[in-house]
């Protein structure tokens, strides 16, 4: 179903596995609403699926907020962004008769989830966050007590500093998140790997409802 209301081009598949929570989809620079359903599919068989297309152009690719240059981001544009998205994200609930979802987000999407966290920490039941970086240099504090993230970066990305990533996993954990950062041998592109983890960690969260 391909949904141009709610505030955001968007696609949703409904769920028929009772008890899963639904997955958010954020695609990376220059994805849309399609890119991310069939890892939403891989990883969380049965979990209703909504993927929203980021409503910032760069150069014509859809991005989630705009940047100023590569890993610099126009932090003005993510905190109102997040706000946007997180008012869609509580419009689709609605409409849709879902539960607050996991996020699923690559690259710039994992920034954009990361930055709901921090900012609407209501919006989200919790995160996979696959090469995030850390979205906002003073971000207010947050409370996110009870909520799981697993973040997944690659030990050879080009685009996401070692210690950007393990900052932002310091960041959630203080905010009192249950964080699980593994870095993988790889770069910024996602692997079978990526694949695995994040299916066998969402298993292992609803274990645990």
């Amino acid at each position: 179903m391909t949904g141009h209301s709610l505030g955001l081009i968007h696609r949703f598949e409904p769920g028929f596995e009772a008890g899963r929570p639904p997955l958010l989809l954020l695609h990376g620079t220059g994805g849309d609403e399609a890119d991310l359903l069939p890892l939403g599919r891989s990883v969380a068989p049965g979990a209703a699926l909504l993927s929203p297309r980021g409503a910032v152009l760069e150069n014509g690719m859809p991005r989630f907020f705009r940047r100023l240059a590569d890993g610099v981001f126009d932090e003005a544009d993510v905190r109102a962004r997040a706000q946007e998205l997180a008012d869609f994200i509580a419009a689709a609930r609605s409409t849709y008769g879902l539960a607050a979802p996991v996020a699923l987000g690559f690259s710039n999407g994992a920034n954009i989830a990361a930055a709901l966290l921090l900012l609407r920490p209501e919006a989200l039941a919790g995160a996979v966050l696959l090469r995030p970086m850390r979205p906002l240099a003073d971000p207010p504090e947050a409370e996110l007590s009870g909520k799981a993230v697993l973040m997944l970066s690659g030990a050879a990305d080009p685009i996401v500093p070692a210690q950007n990533a393990r900052a932002l996993a310091g960041l959630l954990e203080a905010a009192g998140a249950r964080v699980e950062h593994t870095v993988l041998p790889t770069g910024h592109g996602l692997t079978q790997t990526d694949v695995a983890l994040a299916k066998g960690w969402l298993a292992r969260q609803e274990g645990m409802r």
